[in-house]
């Protein structure tokens, strides 16, 4: 192969590597910002003032009888700018999150 083949066959590969590259690089995407969460009586609800993507409030509690063990409840997904928001028990609460997507 003399040096004007090899120099295009190596210009050819870093174009189609170049290519490759661009072909599968993501948007990006930022999670949602300013997050935040409340508990109303039996409520639980969180919302997100900014960014993009979802939320949802996740809320743990632990039974009054032991043997039972721990509530998880989730809310459903929502996009950043609105309200998400479930029905709680009145048993203990262990922990409260904001979960972004």
């Amino acid at each position: 192969m003399n040096a004007r083949s090899r120099a295009s066959a190596v210009c050819a590969t870093a174009l189609l590597t170049a290519a490759m590259v661009t072909g599968t690089a993501t948007s990006a995407s930022a999670a949602p910002t300013g997050c935040g969460y409340q508990i109303s009586g039996q409520t639980a609800s969180s919302h997100c003032s900014g960014g993009t993507g979802e939320h949802r409030v996740f809320v743990l509690q632990k039974h009054f009888l032991a043997e039972v063990g721990y509530i998880p409840i989730y809310s459903d997904w929502a996009p950043a700018g609105t309200t998400s928001s479930t029905w709680i028990t009145a048993h203990q609460i262990v922990s409260v999150q904001v979960q972004t997507r």
